[in-house]
């Protein structure tokens, strides 16, 4: 497969400067992931991240790169005067650290300066017209979007989507999801080691608490130790976090009275992570490393562990795995297993370029100030202490030029994915977050080396002379999905959108109305953009005798599962879980889908079909 250009963020630039020029460009273009486990997959060049999804699917990078267009050319195009106001305030009951053991290695004295081992600051940035009118917001908290566990296999946005989902839902009243005006962007932060599952760990066969520095069970060990959230299934957890964080954000918005003003300034640089010198103190210099992972990596966490039986905190390798690694991916350097101590190298990423490097060497660091609040761009997951250490660098940094008072927010998961940052003494722990801190012990001081640089630069109005840096690598020829497209095939005397297993008559409020339709593979949708949703679920209308859509695939009440069964036949089932809100009538269900259709030595085209229910009716209880 050619893809023409396969690092998405450069792309993306790319296609902005052929359509805008120099108004949107490395520098003041921040490509900020708000973060999901419940995602298509394969989209991200480096052989790591595509191992998962077998392989690198040009569909799936095509298509992500295309909506990150669409959503800045809708913004573009509604862009109007107006006023940004911030407000702050704590989000209490939503988060524990899932590495307790290792925040503790962090010195005592610092961890005094705080009431928590986790940040419970929300940031909200109001954004208003000149008439006052609303038009968005960006919240920035620290939770990992976890709630939902690896036994899901329905892609959604997780619990900081559903915070979204019902702002923009409220804001945007008699619209569908992901349409109307406005806006609400929940953001990461240091979430590194933060989780939403707020019961903690324990132990899925016996019940006991598993808090221990290894996250480990007496029977089954560390596979067996899992933090549950505060509902009774993953997806009432991930509502009943996503609504508390959604509630807070309300109010601070509604509250929120202090305007941001004064000049915008942006900077960026990309930096080799894998050489860059750290000065410790006015004598003392360390270097970053190649990137690899650790053992701890492989253990996974609370929120999803590893299927391996490892075990996270361990800081010596074992002779079985190594040899394994060995015979198959060759031996890490010495050199590599030097620089990364006390991490025992599970995978030595770094020295591995088959088929294409495992891991980026080339990292983006950016801040973009908008008035007295800063906006550092961080390339993977800070934990806790490590988003409180380059925050309080970053202030200092404007502060001694003469910028007092900055407001430095931590904006996770930007630009490109470089897995985690611990700090210096958490890594000696070697838990996951600290296993997976890739560019080795000095990251973090690298990370706050590079931040200050940039402050500097922007504090100091010297960013035109701040060097590029070296430019990411485009690879040419990616991995091809293992995963062949087969031609998709209609039961004997049925066609694509037939019902295999209708709707009953009636149904009340709160059941679940369910529709089995002849079914098509969804990834045909992907590359023909007949119709924008898998599904609808539409209300008659009698006074003017038509269907009105009342949901779509976004809405978190219905349900979308494609059942692949031989030889290209599947099927489609499209769940409606009726809430109470739902308004008594007459409904219908309709399913929309392509299939893949290839004749003998011709081209595979792709067609477009849709399957209706008959009509059913919603009473209340």
């Amino acid at each position: 497969m050619d893809s023409e250009k396969s690092e998405w963020r450069s792309d993306v630039l790319n296609r902005l400067q052929n359509k805008y020029g120099s108004l949107y460009r490395r520098d003041n273009v921040i490509l900020s992931g708000t973060h999901t486990h419940s995602g298509p997959a394969g989209y991200f060049q480096y052989t790591v991240f595509v191992i998962a999804s077998e392989g690198f699917s040009n569909q799936t990078f095509q298509h992500m790169v295309t909506g990150i267009l669409k959503s800045i050319d809708i913004a573009h195009a509604n862009m109007k005067p107006g006023k940004l106001f911030i407000n702050k305030g704590n989000v209490d009951g939503v988060q524990i650290n899932r590495s307790p053991y290792s925040y503790l290695q962090n010195p005592q004295s610092e961890r005094a300066r705080y009431s928590s081992n986790t940040d419970k600051e929300m940031v909200v940035l109001k954004m208003v017209d000149l008439n006052g009118d609303d038009l968005g917001l960006i919240s920035w908290f620290a939770i990992h979007p976890v709630s939902m566990n690896n036994s899901n296999h329905l892609v959604n946005s997780d619990n900081v989507g559903y915070a979204s989902y019902l702002f923009e839902q409220e804001k945007n009243k008699g619209y569908l999801p992901g349409q109307g005006p406005f806006v609400a962007a929940f953001a990461s932060s240091n979430l590194g080691d933060v989780s939403p599952n707020i019961l903690g760990p324990h132990c899925i066969n016996t019940g006991e608490s598993c808090d221990n520095p290894n996250s480990t069970c007496p029977i089954g060990g560390p596979s067996m130790c899992i933090a549950k959230g505060p509902g009774q299934d993953m997806l009432d957890s991930t509502q009943i976090i996503g609504r508390t964080m959604y509630q807070r954000a309300k109010e601070l918005y509604a509250s929120a009275s202090q305007e941001v003003t004064g000049p915008l300034a942006s900077a960026h640089q990309w930096v080799n992570m894998t050489d860059v010198i750290v000065w410790l103190n006015s004598t003392h210099a360390a270097k970053t490393c190649k990137p690899a992972l650790g053992y701890g990596f492989a253990a996974g966490t609370i929120d999803g562990v590893g299927s391996l039986n490892f075990t996270q905190g361990k800081t010596e390798g074992d002779p079985f795995w190594d040899t394994i690694r060995d015979q198959i991916l060759g031996k890490p350097s010495e050199e590599i297993k030097e620089c990364h101590k006390p991490k025992p190298i599970l995978l030595h990423t770094g020295e591995l370029s088959k088929p294409h490097p495992w891991h980026p060497d080339i990292v983006d660091v950016q801040i973009i100030n908008l008035g007295s609040l800063a906006i550092t761009a961080i390339p993977g997951e800070f934990t806790t202490m490590s988003g409180r250490r380059l925050r309080e660098a970053v202030q200092a940094e404007f502060a001694s030029h003469g910028m007092q008072n900055m407001t430095v927010v931590i904006s996770g998961l930007c630009n490109v994915y470089t897995h985690y940052i611990a700090t210096y003494e958490e890594y000696q722990a070697q838990r996951y977050e600290a296993a997976s801190t890739i560019y080795g012990p000095h990251t973090l001081s690298a990370y706050i080396q590079l931040f200050r640089n940039l402050a500097k630069a922007i504090a100091t109005d010297t960013v035109a002379d701040l060097s590029r840096g070296p430019e990411p690598p485009f690879f040419k020829q990616l991995i091809l999905p293992l995963i062949p497209n087969i031609v998709d095939r209609a039961p004997i005397g049925r066609t694509f959108g037939d019902v295999l297993q209708p709707a009953k008559r009636k149904y009340r409020v709160g059941e679940v109305a369910e529709v089995i339709f002849v079914g098509a593979n969804p990834k045909n949708s992907v590359q023909n953009e007949t119709h924008q949703t898998f599904l609808t679920v539409e209300k008659y209308e009698a006074t003017s005798t038509s269907w009105q859509i009342v949901c779509n695939d976004a809405s978190w009440e219905t349900r979308f599962y494609w059942h692949k069964g031989l030889l290209g036949l599947s099927n489609a089932t499209v769940e409606w879980h009726i809430p109470d809100t739902a308004q008594p009538g007459i409904y219908r269900i309709k399913y929309f889908g392509h299939n893949r259709k290839q004749d003998i030595l011709k081209p595979a085209v792709i067609l477009s079909f849709e399957g209706t229910s008959s009509a059913f009716e919603v009473v209340t209880t």
